[in-house]
């Protein structure tokens, strides 16, 4: 017999369980199993008095900002609608049936009292529960950074004095330490600045013009693409100033020793090469000067590879047999300049495919030329070339990944210090949905929790802390 609905709307609605009414393989609910969003209400209850109304729980509003990011909603007020369509929403944020839906502006509110620590360890929390689940390996990171387009447009954007756009900078580097928020170091853009979203710096794409600009700065681990460390700059922000940075960011967090660091010539600089010497690390990046060469950059004088050394007599011997001879100590380069005799430079017969100075050729000799020749070898190797083609896939993925599904090439909000919220939250949930996949969580007799792992041919043990 056919059955037909009846539309009719009840009246009273007393036996509704939302529990009995989200299926139990839902991800809100496997979610909710392994992250605590309880810890908000510690960690900002500083920041609410004793009397006057009472707030939104806090673990409520960050479970909201990570729905916002999780499922890429439009916005906060297309959120608010949403979420008292969802059954599944309503579950994981406590709600009943007839409670009423905050305005969207407590998410607004609750950012700018808040600041961005709490948002921070939510991210934090993440990387200990991929630890805990044996997704972390730690001993080889990849690393990369990506612009993000500002909440702002390139008409935005002003041509000023270099004295007015560092006075405005330094207007609002003075509001975010009031919000007790890092500032970044002296603007990279001294002429421009753009009059919507000030902190952010002009920065363009291959093929596209410049326009205001974020950019994040990311680890990965080798094992299965969990985020470990990141940090949101400006857009000008030259990636290669923050390796050490974010290999600390990683060793603090996950509590393992890194002992490879991947990433490709834009990390490459004679500094990060001596400074992964330095801690003990092997430094499978690609070497920025080959592929300067290798891209056509300063390709019409001879490279310094063809000038050879000689140990012995501490000479170079030029590509048209010359002696080049130590002449000049540069402490702010670290290291000696070789020249030959100006005249000697100044009748060979090569001197057009060598040099267009009127002081003849220089070559330049570092105090650690030894330790830096070892290690482009090291980065020239087999073992490091397998790496950069996996850090590709990894990190291209990791980005693409948050680009399609948490918005990441856009900035919802304005000013550096949003734009760090954003960051951790988009990363977090990034981190999640890796746990996720990588473990069914199921629902056990009487309540309790059964977690299986998937199997995987990347799996490796996790460190121990």
């Amino acid at each position: 017999m056919m059955g037909q609905q009846d539309p009719q709307k009840e009246l009273f609605s007393y036996h509704i369980d939302l529990d009995r009414r989200v299926r139990a393989d839902n991800p809100l609910r496997q979610v909710a199993r392994v992250i605590d969003f309880t810890f908000a209400r510690r960690e900002v209850a500083h920041t609410y008095g004793a009397n006057g109304n009472v707030s939104v729980d806090p673990s409520v509003i960050l479970k909201m900002m990570f729905l916002l990011f999780y499922d890429n909603v439009a916005s906060e007020r297309q959120l608010m609608k949403v979420i008292a369509e969802r059954l599944d929403y309503l579950w994981f944020l406590g709600y009943g049936l007839d409670e009423e839906i905050p305005d969207h502006s407590v998410l607004s509110k609750a950012r700018a009292r808040w600041g961005n620590e709490v948002f921070e360890k939510l991210f934090v929390q993440t990387i200990s529960a991929c630890v805990a689940a044996g997704l972390v390996e730690g001993s080889k990171i990849h690393m990369d950074g990506s612009l993000i387009a500002a909440n702002a447009s390139r008409d935005s954007v002003i041509k000023t004095s270099p004295e007015l756009v560092a006075a405005l900078k330094a207007v609002y580097q003075e509001q975010a330490t009031k919000l007790e928020e890092p500032g970044e170091p002296g603007p990279a853009n001294k002429t421009r600045i753009s009059m919507t979203d000030p902190q952010s710096e002009l920065a363009a794409t291959k093929g596209q013009p410049s326009r205001p600009s974020y950019k994040e700065h990311r680890a990965i681990d080798d094992a299965h693409g969990v985020i470990t460390a990141q940090t949101m700059t400006g857009g000008s922000i030259k990636e290669d100033t923050q390796l050490m940075g974010l290999v600390e960011q990683h060793e603090v967090r996950t509590q393992c020793a890194v002992q490879t660091v991947v990433a490709d010539s834009q990390y490459g600089t004679i500094k990060n090469f001596l400074a992964c010497h330095d801690r003990g690390l092997r430094a499978h990046m690609a070497d920025l000067n080959t592929a300067q060469q290798e891209g056509g950059q300063r390709q019409e004088f001879f490279p310094q590879e063809q000038f050879t050394y000689d140990i012995t007599s501490d000479t170079y011997r030029c590509p048209a047999e010359a002696n080049l001879k130590r002449w000049q100590h540069r402490p702010d380069k670290g290291g000696w300049q070789y020249k030959a005799p100006t005249a000697q430079c100044a009748g060979c017969p090569l001197r057009s495919q060598c040099t267009d100075s009127k002081h003849g050729r220089r070559v330049q000799r570092l105090d650690r030329q030894v330790e830096l020749d070892w290690l482009r070898v090291q980065s020239a190797s087999r073992a490091a070339k397998r790496d950069r083609r996996r850090r590709r896939h990894l990190m291209e993925g990791s980005f693409a990944d948050a680009a399609n599904r948490h918005g990441f090439k856009r900035a919802r909000w304005r000013g550096l210090r949003r734009q760090r919220m954003q960051g951790h939250l988009i990363a977090a949930c990034q981190n999640i949905r890796i746990l996720l996949r990588r473990k069914v969580v199921r629902p056990g007799a009487a309540g309790a929790v059964q977690i299986t792992f998937r199997s995987s041919r990347h799996w490796r043990p996790s460190c121990q802390p």
